[in-house]
C-alpha cells in the first residue's frame, strides 16, 4: 500500500471519528490500567460491569489492597480468568505503592514490569492516560492492518513496527483507536461489513464480502 493511501484511509477515519477513545470506563491513569488489564480475553462490556461497581468501592492502589483478594475476586467474578486477574491486580497495587508512590508510571518499562502488564497493555496507558503516539496491537488492529494491506506483517510486534513506521505522524495519536473501532465493528473477523465500508475503495483485500441480498 502507498503512503497516499494510508493517509486517505485515515484521513477519513478522522473525518468520520475526530476524537476517537476507548471503550472502557476509566477517570484516572489507574482506573484505565485496571480495566484494561482485567480486558484481557474479555470484553469492554463485561469489563465495564465489573469496574462500576468496583470503582466507587475502590478505585485507588491502597483501596484496593484494603479490600483484600476475596473481596476483589467478589466484584470481578463475572470476567474470565478472575483468579488470575486478582492476583495480578493485587501485586500490582503493591508495586504502584512500594515502587511509584501509589501512581502509575508514566514508563514502558516501569509499566511492564507490573504484574499481569504485557507490551499491548503498557501501549495502551502511553497511549491512553498520557498521550504518546503508541499502537497496541490487539487481534482487531492485526486482523486490519493485514487485511487492508496497512501494514502486514506476520505477528503483532512486526505489526505494530510497520505501524509506528507508516501510519502519518498527525494520526499517530489516535490510530489505536480508529483501528481497534474498525476491527470491532467492520472488519469483523469472519465477514467484514465491506459493502458498509467507509475505506473500501482504498483496501487491498481482494475477496470483498458482498452486500447481503434483499429480502
Amino acid at each position: 500500500m502507498n503512503p497516499a493511501k494510508r493517509f486517505e484511509i485515515f484521513s477519513r477515519f478522522r473525518a468520520a471519528n475526530p476524537h476517537p477513545t476507548t471503550e472502557l470506563d476509566y477517570t484516572t491513569p489507574f482506573e484505565l490500567l485496571i480495566a484494561v488489564l482485567l480486558s484481557a480475553q474479555a470484553t469492554d462490556v463485561g469489563v465495564n460491569k465489573a469496574t462500576r461497581r468496583l470503582y466507587p468501592v475502590a478505585n485507588t492502589p491502597a483501596a484496593i489492597l484494603a479490600l483484600g483478594i476475596d473481596e476483589l475476586k467478589s466484584y470481578i467474578q463475572t470476567i474470565g480468568l478472575y483468579h488470575t486477574k486478582a492476583k495480578n491486580v493485587m501485586a500490582t497495587c503493591q508495586m504502584l505503592i512500594d515502587l511509584h508512590g501509589g501512581e502509575v508510571p508514566h514508563s514502558r518499562e516501569a509499566l511492564e514490569a507490573l504484574p499481569g502488564v504485557g507490551r499491548k497493555t503498557a501501549n495502551v496507558v502511553l497511549n491512553t492516560a498520557f498521550g504518546d503516539p503508541t499502537i497496541a496491537v490487539d487481534t482487531h488492529i492485526f486482523r486490519v492492518s493485514n487485511r487492508t494491506g496497512i501494514a502486514p506483517g506476520k505477528d503483532v510486534v512486526v505489526v505494530e513496527q510497520k505501524l509506528l513506521k507508516f501510519v502519518p505522524k498527525e494520526f499517530l495519536q489516535d490510530a489505536h483507536h480508529w483501528l481497534i473501532l474498525h476491527g470491532r465493528y467492520t472488519c469483523i473477523a469472519r465477514k467484514p461489513l465491506c459493502w458498509n465500508c467507509m475505506i473500501a475503495d482504498l483496501c487491498e483485500y481482494k475477496a470483498k464480502t458482498p452486500a447481503p441480498a434483499l429480502k
